[in-house]
C-alpha cells in the first residue's frame, strides 16, 4: 500500500491536530497544509511530523 498515515503539528503552539494520508511514491517529503487550529483559534501552517 503506497499510502501512509501522516500525523500534522501546528507550527505555532505545536500540537498535533490532524492526520492525513499521502502517497510517499509521489510526495517523497514533508507535506505543509494550512488548517485550522483549535488551540490558536485561527488558521496557521500545519506540517507533517515524523
Amino acid at each position: 500500500m503506497p499510502r501512509e498515515i501522516v500525523i500534522l503539528a501546528c507550527t505555532e503552539c505545536k500540537q498535533h491536530n490532524y492526520t492525513d494520508t499521502k502517497n510517499k511514491k509521489k510526495h517523497p517529503d514533508r507535506v505543509e497544509f494550512r488548517k485550522f487550529c483549535p488551540y490558536c483559534g485561527k488558521h496557521t501552517p500545519h506540517k507533517e511530523t515524523r
